[in-house]
């Protein structure tokens, strides 16, 4: 039952979303075993401004732990 919450800077169009969307479940039927009926994924915009409060520091940095890929910015970059 994975719900994949996916968090970025406006600008793609739709179609870049709804294509990205598409691929994400598709890798995880493939690579999770999960059916179609059993995913869901949510795509929300947020401004750049908005970003170390709203995501890099509560969803980032606070849950170092449970990265499985670390970004290429930000504090955690150099550890």
């Amino acid at each position: 039952m994975p719900h994949i919450a996916v968090k970025m800077f406006p600008g793609r169009t739709e179609e870049q979303k709804q294509e990205f969307a598409a691929k994400v479940v598709e890798a995880a039927k493939t690579i999770l075993g999960s059916s179609d009926a059993s995913l869901s994924v949510s795509i929300s915009e947020v401004e750049p401004a908005e970003w170390d409060a709203r995501v890099y520091d509560p969803e980032i940095a606070a849950n170092e732990s449970m990265l499985y890929k670390r970004p290429g910015y930000g504090a955690l970059a150099q550890s």
